[in-house]
């Protein structure tokens, strides 16, 4: 090693010793051994007071701690996004090509009170406006979109916490999502700020039928074995509605995970007028044109991943769901899949660094008892989701993301023009 390394844990080691008193240093060092200390403490002098004197500045740049429970974290993202010239996917208008620039800013409070438990707090602000209005089609949507005019709001209040060695628990009355006590095996991808860059490459679209109140449990039933349930319900803020009443989500999944570069999950969700994922056609959003106002789903997912090696990730997912309106004549049901390969490159280029390539086809309404206007109401046609990223750390705190989307067919429509998506993601994080 170089001398300034050794110079480095030799200093380890005396700071170790200050902390113990002389009679107890001679029951582990001899006689001997403490005068070679001291021969190295001399030859090593001016090495060790660099050391010190770095470790004093160090200090004194610090900030000091926020809380002894409780850490603060925040990340802002900046984002430049622009649409090519084309028809928009619901009517033949133009899609608004301008090229955009906007942000959203989080703080995230996570507080301890065993060390093994974390309450979750976020306030969150943004101005990142939807690309289903600009381009017609909610398959266009970005992961990280959300606009509240720049309002300061409350994004998450969870909390989490063992029973027993096994067994996590989860609550939350905001900010609950059925991927927090169910693994959508997608970690790489799965990420607003740090993974894909559409809101369909980031998980199968059937995780997306709640999210808001709820209570779940993950149960480690072996080393390779887990088990994961819950209930989460939309709107729980308001009173006159409450968690029993309103529309909801509830999951199972078992997820094998026999080691650390193969992952497969097998979930079932059944939901309540929660079926739209604001990632397919309007079709797969709400099956029955909007005439029915109590919709029961029931949805089965299948989602893998391997590591082919340390650089490569291959990942796999399909979604089926069965939806029913309960109160349009003779409970009509119909149909909607979703299917998706990715592949992900961790540490691609450098460490920290991230490649992705996703391809896939957005829910689709397959099958439909229902039809409007005496024809049959599904999507006759196929759309595909072509998606290319690169995420590359400038340092620990700041990451840019280029991504580009291209969505053929959209609305599973052949008469629709291609829609093409560019975007560059700036992530600012401490």
């Amino acid at each position: 090693i170089k001398r300034y390394e050794y110079a480095f844990i030799l200093n380890s080691v005396i700071q170790h010793l200050d902390e113990f008193k002389i009679n107890q240093i001679a029951n582990f060092a001899t006689q001997e051994e403490l005068e070679a200390l001291r021969r190295l403490q001399s030859e090593f002098a001016s090495e060790l007071d660099i050391i010190n004197q770095k470790i004093t500045q160090l200090g004194k740049n610090s900030f000091p701690p926020f809380s002894t429970t409780t850490t603060l974290s925040g990340e802002v993202i900046f984002a430049v996004t622009g649409v090519a010239s084309g028809n928009k996917a619901d009517d033949d208008e133009k899609t608004d090509s301008t090229l955009t620039i906007s942000s959203r800013i989080k703080l995230q409070l996570n507080t301890t009170f065993t060390g093994k438990d974390r309450l979750k707090t976020s306030l969150r602000t943004s101005n990142i406006k939807s690309l289903n209005s600009a381009t017609g089609t909610d398959m266009a949507r970005l992961a990280y979109q959300g606009d509240d005019n720049n309002k300061l709001e409350l994004g998450d209040l969870t909390y989490r916490f063992p029973i027993g060695k096994k067994t996590r628990v989860y609550i939350g009355a905001k900010g609950l999502d059925i991927t927090d006590f169910s693994d959508s095996i997608n970690s790489y991808l799965d990420g607003t700020d740090d993974g894909s860059v559409s809101r369909f490459a980031q998980r199968n679209p059937i995780f997306r039928q709640g999210g808001g109140a709820g209570i779940g449990v993950k149960y480690q039933i072996s080393d390779d074995l887990e088990f994961g349930m819950g209930y989460v319900a939309d709107d729980a803020d308001e009173p006159e509605v409450g968690l029993s009443k309103s529309d909801y989500a509830g999951i199972a999944q078992l997820t094998l995970e026999p080691s650390k570069r193969f992952s497969v999950g097998l979930n079932y969700i059944h939901s309540y007028n929660n079926i739209d994922t604001n990632t397919g056609s309007d079709g797969a959003n709400d099956p029955f044109d909007d005439n029915s106002e109590s919709i029961t789903g029931n949805s089965f997912g299948l989602q893998a991943s391997v590591g082919i090696n340390q650089n490569l990730f291959l990942g796999s997912w399909i979604g089926y769901t069965r939806a029913k309106a309960n109160d349009l004549p003779d409970k009509p049901t119909a149909s909607i899949l979703n299917w998706a390969v990715t592949f992900a490159f961790p540490n691609l280029g450098n460490e920290g660094n991230l490649g992705g390539i996703i391809i896939g086809q957005p829910p689709k309404l397959i099958q439909n008892q229902y039809q409007s206007d005496n024809e049959e109401y599904i999507d006759k046609d196929t759309s595909l989701h072509l998606e290319a990223f690169y995420r590359f750390n400038i340092n620990d705190n700041i990451a840019i993301t280029p991504g580009v989307i291209m969505i053929t067919n959209p609305e599973h429509n052949n008469d629709k023009d291609t829609i093409y998506i560019g975007t560059l993601r700036t992530t600012f994080s401490f």
